[in-house]
């Protein structure tokens, strides 16, 4: 085995029964990362700086392809169903017996990182991968070691990295020529048949969304920031929320923006760096993104480029709508820099109601931030998946992360609701949707109201004013905030129709009870009678 670089591991590829007479290149970094890239013709330089590469097929995570390892070790803690399918230990030793077979007769990347930004709490990662810009994609988004650490670097958790290769699924029971499968008790994750750089990340997110809650830690699919006081702010979102926008405030230091932990004492970044949805991103409206895509550095995944003059288009989609740049969080400014918050104070759920029921800002009772963080609900509208009509489609992903949460919801419900009484912390909801009708009737939200509305929340300007409480979800709704016209905070005004607002908001309160439902025997009676009143 010829291995090459800098910083080799002792605890070598033999540990993984990889042992060939091919290249195995150790931990390089950006720059050597880049000329093996364009070398094998799988990428290109865009003007600024930044290296472009397609996907192909995947251009996002492919959920129905996604399984946990029925073993003994873990088989009693998953939450077994739809979101985590289960695989035989059989199936998987012969998909892990195929890509040692295939990552053999292959030149490889390494990268040694950590999974956590805590040492106390963190995991270290193996990634090997035939792929430099996929090795340069986890070295952005996980954390780096110091250089000594690399020499005797010890995995916990290993990533074999097979992107160009197919399975058979008649062959070992998977449901494509796809797989990405995790093995808790043989602490090793196999992806093939995919490109999408994201499953790599999103497997480390599930790890540790396995591990972390036995030992009392709150994992979080969230961004956080710090204020001036030192306050520490969580927000929790789906996709097109804003949660990536809002936390990244020119008055707030950020954390990080999608994958936390938090502790007895503090939350930090499971990563190192941002994976950002840049499809028709706006310079004036997230200038700190807006940069990186033009930073050396940056992997741009499916950003159309011009041939010639290397100008990216991010408005182009034809070649994905779920286009992502993926840097290290120190290309944007006023970081954390890898340091931890402290214990929130405040913690945010945002959704984009599409259907122009809930009202900009609420707080919430420590119940009723569980039932709405286990509801995890926010609507997708036309433009942003496929497939979708022109009405509104509620979607409800528990925990705001199902697909990365393989115990059952009520354990991180329990974690958040217990954390919350202990810290006597305030809970929000902030719908970053539309105003004066659904979707195609009303507008969209004005942003400098929502940051108007966390700045109130943030800075207890919106602890001196009165609420109401709303007739449709029992919550508590300002009446009034500084630099917000008064009459948007109570949604039912806005629409032009009262009775057809009241018609959608029985109508949304009903989807919340529907889907509630298979939680209430893991819930008490308190939270499940936290939620909307028909």
């Amino acid at each position: 085995m010829n291995n090459v670089g800098k910083f080799v591991s002792s605890h070598d590829l033999k540990n993984h029964n990889i042992d060939s007479d091919q290249t195995i290149h150790w931990n390089y970094g950006t720059e050597l990362l880049y000329e093996h890239t364009i070398k094998a013709d799988l990428g290109v330089i865009s003007k600024g700086g930044a290296l472009v590469v397609e996907t192909g097929v995947h251009t996002g995570r492919s959920a129905n392809d996604k399984f946990m390892v029925d073993e003994p070790s873990s088989r009693d803690n998953i939450w077994w169903g739809k979101v985590n399918s289960s695989i035989s230990e059989e199936n998987f030793n012969k998909i892990e017996a195929q890509i040692l077979s295939y990552l053999n007769e292959r030149n490889l990347y390494v990268q040694d990182l950590y999974g956590g930004t805590d040492p106390a709490h963190r995991i270290n990662v193996r990634a090997i991968s035939p792929s430099p810009w996929h090795s340069l994609f986890i070295r952005n988004l996980l954390v780096r070691p110091e250089a000594l650490d690399l020499m005797n670097f010890a995995p916990d958790f290993t990533i074999l990295h097979a992107p160009e290769m197919k399975v058979n699924p008649a062959e070992v029971g998977t449901n494509s020529e796809t797989v990405i499968t995790i093995n808790i008790a043989r602490k090793l994750v196999l992806i093939a048949g995919t490109s999408y750089a994201g499953e790599m990340k999103k497997s480390v997110f599930s790890i540790l969304n396995y591990l972390l809650p036995e030992k009392g830690i709150m994992p979080m699919h969230c961004s956080a920031n710090i204020g001036k006081n030192g306050d520490t702010a969580i927000f929790f979102g789906l996709s097109g929320t804003g949660k990536t926008t809002l936390s990244a405030d020119p008055e707030r230091q950020l954390i990080g923006d999608d994958e936390h932990g938090w502790s007895d004492n503090t939350v930090f970044n499971f990563e190192g760096g941002c994976y950002a949805k840049v499809i028709r991103l706006s310079e004036e409206a997230e200038p700190e993104i807006f940069a990186t895509t033009k930073m050396y550095g940056t992997v741009l995944e499916n950003v159309v480029i011009d041939k010639e003059t290397r100008e990216i288009d991010l408005d182009d989609s034809s070649l994905a709508e779920n286009t992502r740049a993926a840097y290290p969080i120190t290309s944007i400014p006023n970081t954390t820099d890898g340091a931890p918050g402290g214990y929130p104070k405040n913690v945010i759920m945002l959704t984009a109601d599409a259907f122009g029921v809930m009202p900009p800002m609420a707080r919430l009772t420590p119940e009723q931030a569980m039932y709405h963080f286990l509801s995890g609900y926010t609507a997708k509208v036309a433009g942003t998946e496929k497939g979708l009509g022109k009405e509104p489609q509620a979607t409800f992903s528990t925990c705001f992360g199902a697909p990365f949460m393989p115990r059952h919801p009520s354990v991180y419900g329990n974690l958040l609701r217990k954390k919350i009484a202990h810290g006597d912390v305030t809970c929000w909801l902030v719908n970053t949707g539309w105003t004066g009708g659904v979707y195609g009737v009303g507008s969209r939200m004005p942003i400098k109201y929502t940051r108007a509305l966390l700045h109130g929340a943030l800075d207890g300007t919106l602890n001196d004013v009165e609420f109401r409480t709303d007739p449709n979800f029992g919550f508590e709704v300002p009446l009034s905030c500084p630099g917000v016209d008064d009459a948007v905070l109570n949604p039912r005004g806005t629409w032009d129709d009262v009775d057809a607002y009241d018609q959608k908001a029985t109508y949304l309160a009903g989807l919340f009870k529907q889907n509630f439902v298979e939680f209430e025997e893991h819930v008490d009676e308190a939270v499940v009678k936290a939620g909307p009143i028909i």
